[in-house]
């Protein structure tokens, strides 16, 4: 299956049977309701349930957490046993320290392990498109390309990931402290929807519209314009939906995808849908829904 293993922590949402198939390794996120113990995700709560316990509490903020220190060290000191070599990609830093406390685990390691062949990288993304960029490191192991050149090709397609996403309000980043709290008060009042796009690790704003269908809308135009821009006939890239509660939503969504790549000439296969698992969820509410772009690595050895 190639010369290293692929580990990511719990921000990708890729599905169970994606992760089996794939061998990927994860290292899951903890989720608190209202008040509580934290959850282990996929564990202690599934995405759905955690979904539906967010609609029927609206305004009640369920709070995340990342792995420990242990969580890490423990899934690297098997690699290092196993004498394998592995590569680790995690959730942007600007939204959780998860990157963080993966290298403190590498430098404990290190104290007896002084050889492991383990690279933590800062995805500098998170959700569907920290999957696509897992499923990427994958596409490299399977093709036999070597663990120090696929390190490097994860760093050349990192600066094209973007996500161009709209929530249903503003009132989770706001709870989350992503925006002002005075600002998420007066866009639910308003009926404001706003268009983000993620680049560079972090969120940026790219537009505000009243109403589900204009911020759906505006969505699709500011990421036309990015393929537009960046992306030509016929070259490599990797796309995905993601969705929170209505997925119905999302598979028309989807539709609106495919024919923005027919128009532009763009090639493409299946658009995966992905659910945005709990992690991500704590910060956009239950209806977050947009796309993940990245450009494909090559898989030349």
């Amino acid at each position: 299956m190639g010369e290293f293993r692929v580990l990511t922590d719990g921000s990708g949402d890729i599905p169970q049977e994606v992760i089996k198939a794939r061998g990927i390794e994860v290292i899951n996120f903890f989720v608190m309701l209202g008040s509580g113990e934290y959850l282990q995700q996929g564990v202690d709560i599934g995405d759905d349930e955690f979904y539906e316990w967010m609609v029927t509490h609206p305004g009640v903020y369920p709070k995340s957490s990342t792995p420990s220190t242990q969580d890490y060290l423990r899934a690297f000191t098997e690699i290092a046993e196993a004498g394998d070599k592995a590569i680790v990609l995690c959730i942007t830093e600007k939204f959780s320290n998860s990157y963080q406390t993966a290298c403190i685990a590498l430098d404990l390691l290190r104290e007896d392990y002084p050889d492991a062949q383990i690279t933590v990288i800062n995805s500098m993304v998170n959700t569907v498109l920290q999957g696509l960029m897992v499923l990427e490191a994958c596409n490299m192991r399977d093709a036999g390309v070597p663990y120090e050149t696929a390190v490097e090709r994860i760093y050349e397609i990192r600066p094209t990931g973007r996500i161009f996403f709209t929530i249903g309000s503003m009132d989770y980043l706001a709870a989350g402290g992503r925006i002002g709290r005075l600002a998420g008060k007066v866009s639910s009042v308003l009926g404001i929807r706003p268009v983000i796009t993620l680049k560079e690790g972090e969120i940026f704003p790219s537009g505000v519209c009243r109403g589900r269908g204009k911020s759906l809308d505006k969505t699709i135009n500011v990421a036309r314009e990015y393929l537009r821009e960046n992306f030509s006939a016929g070259e490599p890239l990797s796309i995905a939906v993601g969705y929170g509660y209505d997925y119905n939503e999302a598979a028309e969504f989807q539709g609106r995808i495919v024919a923005l790549l027919d128009e532009l000439g763009i090639a493409h296969g299946d658009i995966p849908i992905r659910l945005i698992s709990s992690v991500i969820a704590v910060h956009t509410g239950p209806f977050p829904l947009g796309i993940g772009v990245l450009r494909k690595a090559r898989l030349d050895k």
